[in-house]
């Protein structure tokens, strides 16, 4: 997936609100998915300084939580997907050490996308560890696209 289409998802898939409801209906959501695909990952939706979602799914592994953590951390940090920045850097021919970002803090792998309130910015991290990057990133946009009712991004 390219950098332009990376942009686009973040700059379509926007809540108009975001609370402690909104996590557990997407939260949801994404279990609901997972579980349908018998997909052993661990999701978390969070703020940065709360946890407002979490769920561990049969075969996911303690390190799955690690790795949302990190991913999320990313996100809160860039205000970007963690796929989309760390296919920038990619790009670029970089990485996380380059930018003085300390690998064992934070993950540039897909799987967490900014929560992007319209008139507020980004307020938090949707997060989804446990399989491929570019599957747990899917998994994310195809949830918010449904949720969100927007058409194909």
């Amino acid at each position: 997936m390219d950098l332009e289409q990376l942009a686009k998802q973040e700059q379509t898939l926007v809540f108009d609100r975001f609370d402690e409801t909104t996590a557990w209906a997407v939260g949801s959501k994404l279990v609901a998915v997972a579980t349908a695909q018998s997909a052993p990952v661990v999701i978390n939706i969070r703020t940065s300084d709360r946890t407002l979602f979490h769920a561990a799914l049969p075969g996911a592994k303690p390190a799955n939580d690690a790795w949302a953590r990190r991913k999320s951390n990313l996100t809160l940090r860039e205000h970007a997907s963690s796929m989309r920045f760390g296919s920038g850097l990619k790009a670029n021919g970089k990485t996380l050490a380059d930018h003085g970002i300390d690998f064992a803090d934070y993950a540039d792998h897909g799987g967490s996308f900014p929560i992007r309130v319209a008139g507020v910015g980004v307020i938090g991290a949707i997060t989804v560890s446990g399989l491929a990057s570019h599957e747990d990133h899917g998994m994310i946009v195809d949830v918010l696209t449904d949720f969100l009712k927007v058409g194909a991004i």
